[in-house]
């Protein structure tokens, strides 16, 4: 079955989060996530640490980090700052908030980022096709620099080439199903400029990943996906959504879990490196049960 279809039916199937993933500020966003328990980022975040440390010992200069579908900057507040997801559910739902304009919401948020403990030795890049929210990310001082562009459909822009040129760890949290090969094999050119970076994908299991894998694959990867263990994303937003998930699933030849017949939105961990990083130490030695 073409991986790209398959995208486009199972998207189809899913809950449709386009009217509040690109608003001027992210109070819509977290508020509709929140009732849906979506705690991918924070499931991740010890997962990114564990190899930023490692890379970190590698070098001596600041760390950066290439976070795909990065929405308003999530990942990049929990790994620059001692937070958590619930720190942002409650920050952005605030009730002295609920009058704010966007512009207000920005304002209040750079004093409240720039109080915060001194963050992590990292930068990061968002890559995201919703300008409203990269724009607000790199205004509040969560990212570092936003490339608002889909890769599935426009080139990347030229200027682009010499920031991704810097990236060490690429990162992703649940685009992939709406990101497929496309747009890595538009991004392996600029992020293998110098020392390819590592790629840690969190990918739902209704979605394959063998095109992705294919595509890194020809660019000397090798891709090994963490077995035995899976990473709750958020909860179904309706019996529907289960049910078209887990068909989804069982057409794969992937059979469902007892979690995900619960209701339950479960993810798998991917971890693509170069050949010799990953025969150095293999992804059950980095992540032992």
């Amino acid at each position: 079955m073409n991986a790209e279809k398959s995208y486009e039916d199972i998207n189809a199937s899913k809950a449709n989060m386009d009217h509040i993933y690109n608003q001027s500020d992210p109070r819509a966003y977290f508020s509709e996530l929140k009732k849906l328990d979506y705690a991918i980022p924070q499931i991740a975040k010890p997962v990114f640490q564990k190899l930023i440390r490692y890379l970190q010992r590698r070098r001596d200069d600041t760390l950066h980090v290439l976070d795909l579908g990065c929405s308003y900057g999530v990942n990049a507040a929990l790994l620059k700052h001692e937070l958590s997801l619930k720190d942002l559910y409650a920050h952005w739902g605030q009730k002295s908030l609920t009058e704010a304009t966007s512009q207000e919401v920005i304002e209040k948020d750079q004093r409240f980022f720039a109080n915060l403990d001194a963050p992590e030795n990292i930068e990061v890049i968002g890559l995201d096709q919703a300008e409203h929210a990269i724009e607000f990310a790199e205004d509040i001082g969560l990212l570092d620099e936003g490339l608002a562009v889909n890769l599935e459909n426009d080139a990347l822009p030229a200027q682009a080439c010499e920031t991704l040129a810097s990236v060490n760890l690429v990162t992703s949290t649940g685009c992939v199903g709406y990101v497929t090969e496309k747009s890595f094999d538009q991004l392996l050119p600029a992020v293998t400029q110098g020392r390819p970076p590592w790629i840690a994908n969190f990918v739902l299991r209704m979605f394959p990943f063998d095109a992705i894998e294919e595509s890194l694959n020809d660019w000397g990867y090798v891709t090994e996906k963490l077995e035995s263990r899976t990473f709750y994303q958020r909860r179904f937003a309706t019996k529907d959504e289960r049910d078209q998930a887990l068909e989804s699933m069982t057409e794969r030849g992937v059979e469902p879990s007892p979690k995900e017949r619960e209701g339950q939105l479960l993810a798998e961990f991917y971890l693509s490196r170069p050949a010799r990083d990953a025969a150095e130490m293999p992804i059950e030695r980095l992540f032992p049960a």
